[in-house]
């Protein structure tokens, strides 16, 4: 450990073929800050765009995201590269609860406020009872299938507010095509750190 109690990475080892980075190591300078890079503009369109989604600050967003995931690089001791940030899991219930049309601060969300701290709760007990018992029991409740069905309800769910965003206009409908296009070409036809 070194100071702070954060790890000392050590540069990844370029013998072994597996594509997996170690908990204990880094990647070169160059392709971390690329990475770095694609990760901030990753992860800052969801933190601003949920948070509009549902009527809420996005200021206070990315405050919050920040403090917790200083809090939780801290605690896991830098060893887990973890970014915590807006849920999309809320989104369709908070527009259902309060009625919220899109446009501005949502005037109903202290009605969603008291479900979301409740499930907050319900998060921090089931976190405590798996770092007691392990997960054995999770994967049981809720294996892949189940996973699965939820992760593609919560997709279906936000698939109308992109597909009414992007037909906006003309510009923002090509953009669209564009960007599915650029995605699916990296990813058939690039390898190693590209198509990462």
């Amino acid at each position: 450990m070194a100071m702070f109690g954060l790890p000392h990475w050590q540069l990844k080892s370029t013998s072994t073929e597996s594509g997996v980075v170690a908990p204990d190591e880094r990647l070169p300078f160059a392709q971390t800050a690329i990475m770095g890079v694609q990760h901030a503009v990753a992860m800052f369109g969801a933190t601003v765009l949920m948070p509009i989604l549902m009527g809420l600050d996005p200021n206070l967003s990315i405050l919050m995201s920040g403090i917790g995931t200083l809090l939780f690089f801290f605690i896991t001791g830098g060893r887990v590269p973890s970014y915590l940030g807006s849920s999309a899991a809320f989104v369709g219930v908070v527009i259902a609860a309060t009625g919220f049309n899109g446009q501005g601060i949502n005037p109903n969300i202290s009605i969603a406020l008291g479900g979301i701290i409740a499930c907050g709760l319900v998060y921090t007990v089931i976190g405590l009872v798996v770092m007691k018992i392990g997960t054995r029991w999770i994967e049981r409740l809720m294996p892949p299938v189940v996973t699965g069905a939820v992760v593609m309800a919560i997709g279906l769910n936000l698939a109308p507010i992109a597909v009414k965003s992007v037909s906006a206009s003309a510009f923002d409908s090509w953009m669209a095509v564009m960007t599915v296009l650029c995605i699916g070409l990296v990813a058939v036809f690039t390898r190693g750190m590209i198509q990462r």
